[in-house]
């Protein structure tokens, strides 16, 4: 979920956006051009058309009425009920997708990139009519439509399969060809799998293709099941606060208030990019945008502190992922933890709290590790006091406190965002330059739902995937071979889910490579959720462990998107440029585990008493210090870690994480002991040290 995001083939050529208002010399260095603000999408598609004239006007007038549908919904719902807005949402955005993303094909519109070729414009028509179908009054309307479920007709067959090819082809164009593939395997398997040995764990009695048809087109957990529901109601409303505040000039201030807090430091670049990452990601939910955009600003000021590229680079993309895991916007995939947990909104957002600031406190250890191991120097910075800018510009923080207050008092949090929306609307007055004018507004309503366009698509075919898994119990069988796996192993029931949660990660992170975090996730939850709940995990856990291995996909080479959007910033190699971005990454996304091997593990996710919670979080901040470590090859303090402190302190890590008094205790022993030999074993005044490059001449060391 996501209101901007600049595209990886011109990522190095585009500055951040300067909103209106904002404090440009605060947060730009002395002679490094801006480029005019613009409006980008998700993190999960593929470059998008630039739409001008009468296309972009068509376009953008659609998808402002489609905003106005989506608020009007928040406060006067459809009569006709979910489904009916769902498939009126739908016939909304999905032909948009046919002029708003190239086809990628060879030889497709070369010499007009930019605009929709005559089959765009016959697949968006076709769309729209397969949309529409079941509103149909030569075919009994709505009702009619649902009282032939189970009991289609040709041409309800006819139609759901157009739609079916449809949703594939805009999931193909926004995404690529990964979840296409997944997505035409599940079909595969819910027509074929009759065919398969019925000795088989996964067989089943197999789907005639009207009943595929039927399940998809016309039922609650097919095209029109739980993630698009989200998409239409949640992400959309927040993609348009997105779009709203950035127009307002927040996003520039967040940066200006990061460069101006740590202006003083040796370490006020890195830091700055890390602060400017978290504060973007309360608004922004894209991993990549966040990286790209922050990027754009800070890395001149990253590379004259003695940065190399990669380096920099893996350091914005970590710092960008942490925008999914940032509240209050979490990524599109949280809104869809609350439906399937039936929980609130808020409710997701606690358990978020701990594993975000353990996450960002990996990342500013790693920062601070390489300040010291490259040498790392203290640049000029503008004189701009971050006082001043809150003082002036503090505003923008406001509707971001409303949705947590409103969600406190029991909004939901569809009318939570929409009357923070109206509030960073009306506070973009006190800014003569930021004033959302009624042009302006109907820009950032059009830009919020051309930026979900991506969604829609993922979401949509997302449904093929549960419909299939409901049809034939997949679910259920694959997580029963999981856990065998395991017990094939051992039969001691904690070493058993042990390694039942290895494998899970395992399996989430080589899934996160070919789908976007969304898609990985309703899929993880399908599959490997039943296996965890079937340990006696919670939900809660098993769905938090799920949405954040999910999430590591974004900093998982080989198809790591916020690095290569990184990498095009600093120039840096794409795949060295992953690398560095796991590394800073990875000591936070092992505490997930904690939450699923002992019960004390959901302390961490704010779930039960203060003091466990307490202590459970102090525990786990020491084991993201011994990860960061063992990456590092840096005590903190200390100096060098030889390779003994840097085993040391994976194995405190991985120790203090189990979360039971013995492995506590043990991990805290392993934790001294590694830094007591780099202690030992530290370079003495006048040698050299045996780690990293050497310093850059002239280095400040304030």
């Amino acid at each position: 979920m996501v209101n901007r995001r600049y595209p990886v083939d011109r990522a190095a050529a585009s500055a951040a956006p300067a909103g209106p208002g904002s404090t440009a010399s605060a947060a730009t260095p002395p002679g490094v051009a801006e480029d005019p603000p613009a409006i980008h999408y998700d993190d999960e598609e593929r470059p998008a058309r630039s739409l001008t004239g009468k296309v972009g006007a068509g376009v953008a007038a659609v998808a402002f009425t489609v905003a106005l549908l989506v608020l009007w919904q928040v406060f006067r719902p459809l009569a006709q009920g979910s489904q009916y807005y769902l498939i009126v949402f739908l016939a909304g955005t999905l032909p948009l997708v046919f002029l708003g993303y190239r086809s990628g094909l060879p030889g497709a519109a070369r010499r007009h990139p930019n605009r929709p070729t005559v089959a765009d414009w016959a697949l968006t028509v076709v769309t729209l009519l397969v949309c529409l179908y079941p509103l149909n009054p030569l075919t009994g309307g709505y009702n009619g439509f649902l009282d032939r479920q189970g009991l289609l007709d040709t041409t309800d067959v006819v139609a759901g399969a157009v739609l079916l090819v449809l949703v594939v082809e805009a999931c193909r164009r926004t995404t690529g060809l990964a979840l296409p593939i997944v997505c035409l395997g599940f079909l595969a398997y819910g027509y074929y799998g009759g065919l398969l040995p019925q000795n088989w764990t996964i067989a089943h009695a197999g789907l005639d293709f009207a009943q595929i048809v039927d399940a998809l087109y016309n039922s609650a957990s097919g095209f029109y099941g739980t993630p698009l529901d989200v998409a239409a109601t949640y992400i959309v409303l927040f993609t348009i606060y997105g779009a709203v505040l950035d127009l307002s000039g927040a996003s520039r201030f967040f940066v200006d208030l990061s460069v101006a807090a740590f202006r003083r430091s040796r370490g006020a670049a890195g830091r700055t990019a890390v602060a400017a990452g978290f504060l973007l990601g309360t608004v922004s939910g894209s991993g990549t945008a966040t990286a790209v955009s922050v990027g754009a600003v800070t890395w001149p000021m990253l590379r004259r502190a003695g940065y190399p590229p990669e380096q920099a680079g893996g350091m914005l993309a970590a710092a960008g992922v942490g925008a999914i895991l940032s509240p209050p916007t979490l990524g599109a995939a949280a809104f869809i933890v609350a439906e399937y947990l039936d929980v609130s909104y808020l409710t997701v957002l606690g358990w978020a709290m701990i594993p975000t600031a353990l996450y960002y406190l990996g990342i500013l250890l790693a920062v601070e590790i390489d300040v010291r191991r490259f040498g790392v120097r203290a640049v000029e910075a503008p004189q701009v006091s971050a006082l001043r800018l809150l003082g002036r510009f503090g505003y923008h923080f406001s509707s971001l406190v409303l949705i947590v207050v409103l969600l406190a008092l029991g909004q939901s949090a569809t009318r939570a965002v929409v009357y923070a929306t109206v509030l960073a609307a009306g506070l973009s007055f006190l800014d003569r330059q930021a004033w959302l004018t009624p042009q302006r507004l109907f820009a950032a309503l059009s830009a919020g739902v051309r930026g979900v366009l991506p969604v829609v698509a993922v979401c949509t075919a997302a449904g093929i995937i549960t419909a299939t898994t409901t049809k034939t119990g997949l679910g259920a069988q694959l997580a029963s071979l999981l856990v065998s796996g395991a017990q094939a192993i051992t039969d001691n029931p904690v070493a058993v889910l042990a390694l039942t949660v290895v494998l899970a990660a395992v399996a989430l992170a080589v899934l996160g490579l070919a789908v976007p975090v969304t898609a990985s996730f309703i899929i993880g939850w399908v599959i490997i959720g039943p296996a965890l709940l079937g340990l006696g995990v919670s939900a809660p856990a098993a769905a938090m462990f799920v949405f954040y291995y999910s999430v590591l996909s974004e900093v998982t080479p080989p198809t790591a998107l916020a690095a290569v959007g990184a990498s095009a910033i600093t120039g840096g190699r794409a795949v060295p440029t992953m690398w560095q971005a796991l590394k800073y990454a990875l000591p936070a996304f092992l505490a997930p585990i904690a939450f699923v091997l002992t019960g004390r593990g959901e302390y961490l996710l704010a779930r039960g008493p203060i003091t466990g919670i307490l202590w459970a979080t102090a525990v786990a901040a020491l084991a993201v210090a011994g990860l960061a470590i063992a990456t590092g090859a840096w005590v903190p303090g200390i100096g060098p870690a030889g390779t003994p402190s840097r085993v040391l302190g994976g194995l405190a890590g991985l120790l203090l994480l189990y979360l039971a008094p013995w492995t506590i205790a043990a991990g805290a022993v392993a934790l001294a002991l590694a830094a007591g030999i780099a202690y030992v074993r530290r370079p003495q005044p006048g040698r050299p040290e045996p780690e990293g490059r050497p310093a850059p001449t002239g280095r400040n060391r304030s």
